[in-house]
């Protein structure tokens, strides 16, 4: 959610100020530890990931005068990241 990272979607820098943080990737993921853990798992899942990234990134992220003149939310841009952005792929589990 950087805007200036040139591997950031275009519109991120066309619509955010300011992006998520190295905290923000560590809440990520003590999120989604604590998803796991309340789901009586041990492993965090991309859906994991995914349950908890509106509530962590939302106050994280900045939009700017571009995105609010368009009704555009943090939280709404947030969300088309998780719909646009692809997962990382997932080597399957060794028995």
């Amino acid at each position: 959610t950087r805007p200036k990272d040139p591997q950031s979607p275009k519109y991120v820098s066309e619509l955010v100020d300011w992006g998520a943080g190295p905290r923000a990737g560590q809440f990520l993921i003590q999120g989604g530890k604590a998803m796991a853990a309340m789901d009586g798992r041990f492993s965090v899942s991309i859906d994991d990931i995914r349950r908890i990234a509106v509530p962590v990134l939302r106050h994280r992220i900045s939009t700017n005068f571009q995105a609010q003149a368009e009704g555009l939310t943090s939280e709404s841009l947030v969300q088309r990241l998780l719909r646009e952005v692809p997962e990382p792929s997932v080597p399957p589990l060794v028995k």
